[in-house]
C-alpha cells in the first residue's frame, strides 16, 4: 500500500522559502558602510549579491539531488547547518575577500530552503490547489525582501553592521530547530537510481522549462539587483539613513504583495500563461518609467523620492504576477523525477540571476541612470520570451 504524503504546514513552507530571501537583502543598507570598514569599492560590496546567487545555484543542484536519495527532511536540515555556518563567517570577516567565501557558503545552504522546499510542495499538493498555494507563498515572500532591510538597516544603525549577520546565525539556529520539530518527510520512496544526465537532458530540449527559467531568472535578477543599487541611490543620493531605507523598503514591497494577490484572482477566469504575459508587460511600463525619470535627472526631494518609488511600485507589481505562475508552471510535467528536475533547474535559473546581479555590480558607477536602463532591457526581453508561451 502506497505511503500517503505528509504536508508540511503553510508557515514552515513561508519561512523555509523566505529565509534565503531574508539573508539576501538583509544587510543591504548596510552597502556603502561595509565597504567603507573593509576599506574596498561599492563594486565589490556588490559583487557580495552575485557570489550569493551562484552560491545558491550549486546548492540548488547539490541539495536537490541529495534531497532524491537521502530524503526531503534530511536534506533541508544538513542545508540549514551550512547556512548557520556560512553566517557565522559573515560575521567574522575581515576582509571583502573573507566576506565573499563566506556568502558563498551562506547561499549554498540556504538554497536548500529553495529547492527542497519547492519540491515538497510540488509533490505534497497536486493541481489548481498547487497554483493558488504557489500565490499564497509568493504574496508572503514578497514581503520578505523588504523585511530584510528593515530588521538590517535598524539593527545596522543601532549596532553596526557584524551585527547584522549575527542576527542571521540565530535565525538559522532557530529555523533549524522549528524544521527539526515540525518537517516531515515527503518523499514516498528513493530514486537515487534517476541519472542526472538523462533529466538534464530532458530540460534542455523542454522550450517551455527554458522559457520559465529565462523568466524566473531575470524576473529575480531585477528584483535583486534593485535591492543591490537601491542603496547607493537612496542612501546616498536622497540621502536616507540605513533605518529609514529599511522601512521605505516595506512600502516598494507590498508591489509584489498586490502582485502575487492579483495573480492568484486572475487565475479563476484567465489561463496562467497569459498571466505571465501581462506581469511582464507590466514590468515593462514600470522599467519605462523609471528611465523616463533617470534620464530627466529627478531631484534628490520629497517629489523625486515619491516618483522614483511609484516607478519601481509598477515594475515589482508586474514581477509579483509574473513569477509565481512560472515556478507552479515549470515543471508540470516532470513528477517522475521531481527532486532530480527541480535541481538542475534550479541551478539553471538561479545561474541566471547570479549573472544579473553581478552585472548590475560591474555596471555601478553612481549614475542614476545605469539600473533603469539595464532594467528596460531586461523587461523587454520578458515580454518577447513570454510572449510566445
Amino acid at each position: 500500500m502506497e505511503r500517503k504524503i505528509s504536508t508540511p504546514s503553510l508557515l514552515l513552507f513561508i519561512i523555509l522559502v523566505g529565509f534565503p530571501q531574508i539573508s539576501e537583502t538583509i544587510y543591504t543598507p548596510s552597502l556603502p558602510d561595509i565597504a567603507n570598514r573593509l576599506h574596498t569599492t561599492g563594486n565589490a560590496i556588490q559583487l557580495t549579491l552575485g557570489i550569493y546567487f551562484l552560491g545558491f545555484a550549486v546548492g540548488v543542484f547539490c541539495w536537490g539531488r541529495l534531497s532524491d536519495s537521502i530524503g526531503r527532511r534530511p536534506a533541508m536540515l544538513w542545508g540549514i547547518l551550512v547556512y548557520v555556518l556560512g553566517s557565522l563567517g559573515c560575521y567574522l570577516s575581515g576582509s571583502a575577500e573573507w566576506l565573499l567565501a563566506s556568502r558563498f557558503i551562506q547561499a549554498f545552504g540556504a538554497s536548500t530552503g529553495s529547492v527542497v522546499t519547492q519540491t515538497m510542495l510540488r509533490e505534497s499538493i497536486d493541481g489548481a490547489r498547487r497554483h493558488a498555494v504557489f500565490a499564497q507563498i509568493s504574496a508572503a515572500l514578497a514581503f520578505t525582501p523588504a523585511v530584510g532591510p528593515l530588521i538590517g538597516g535598524w539593527v545596522d544603525q543601532a549596532f553596526g553592521f557584524r551585527a547584522v549577520f549575527f542576527t542571521l546565525v540565530v535565525m538559522g539556529a532557530a529555523i533549524f530547530m522549528y524544521s527539526f520539530l515540525s518537517l516531515p518527510e515527503t518523499r514516498v520512496c528513493a530514486t537515487s537510481s534517476i541519472h542526472t544526465f538523462s533529466v538534464a537532458k530532458r530540460l534542455i530540449r523542454d522550450k517551455r522549462v527554458r522559457t520559465f527559467g529565462f523568466l524566473i531568472g531575470a524576473a529575480n535578477g531585477i528584483l535583486f539587483s534593485y535591492y543591490a543599487e537601491a542603496p547607493f541611490i537612496f542612501i546616498e543620493f536622497f540621502q536616507m539613513s540605513p533605518g529609514m531605507f529599511g522601512f521605505f523598503g516595506i512600502g516598494v514591497a507590498l508591489s509584489s504583495i498586490f502582485g502575487a494577490m492579483l495573480s492568484k484572482k486572475l487565475l479563476a477566469r484567465v489561463p496562467a500563461e497569459k498571466i505571465i504575459f501581462l506581469g511582464s508587460l507590466v514590468t515593462m511600463a514600470g522599467a519605462v518609467c523609471l528611465a523616463v525619470l533617470a534620464l530627466y535627472g529627478p531631484s534628490p526631494s520629497a517629489a523625486g523620492l515619491a516618483s522614483m518609488a511609484a516607478a519601481i511600485f509598477i515594475l515589482l507589481l508586474g514581477i509579483g504576477v509574473a513569477i509565481p505562475n512560472c515556478l507552479s508552471l515549470a515543471l508540470a510535467h516532470y513528477g517522475d523525477v521531481l527532486g532530480t528536475a527541480g535541481a538542475i533547474f534550479g541551478l539553471g535559473y538561479y545561474v541566471v540571476i547570479s549573472l544579473i546581479t553581478g552585472g548590475m555590480s560591474f555596471l555601478h558607477n553612481g549614475s542614476l541612470v545605469i539600473m533603469p536602463m539595464y532594467f528596460l532591457v531586461l523587461a523587454i526581453s520578458m515580454v518577447l520570451v513570454s510572449k510566445k508561451l
